[in-house]
């Protein structure tokens, strides 16, 4: 299993309805929130997602499809 994480950005429009919820019905994935900012007009969270690879790319091409920006949070590693 892979857990990968993601910065979601909402536009206004799509700050009442529940998205990550019905990711998590739609596709067979765990959601986590792991950061959130949300306000009446404006909403970010950081979002992590656990499950088959090609399970996480389906559900990040969900959210896109309802109208969410979403972008890889990639970490730094110093090895």
């Amino acid at each position: 299993m892979a857990s990968l994480k993601y910065h979601l950005r909402f536009p206004e429009e799509k700050i009442p309805h529940p998205v990550v919820y019905e990711i998590g019905q739609e596709y067979p994935v765990v959601t986590n929130i792991r950061g959130a900012n949300v306000t009446e007009t404006t909403g970010w969270l950081n979002l992590e997602l656990t499950g088959d690879i090609a399970d996480i790319e389906q559900a990040v091409e969900g959210l896109k499809q309802k109208g969410v920006q979403v972008d890889p949070i990639e970490l730094d590693v110093i090895e």
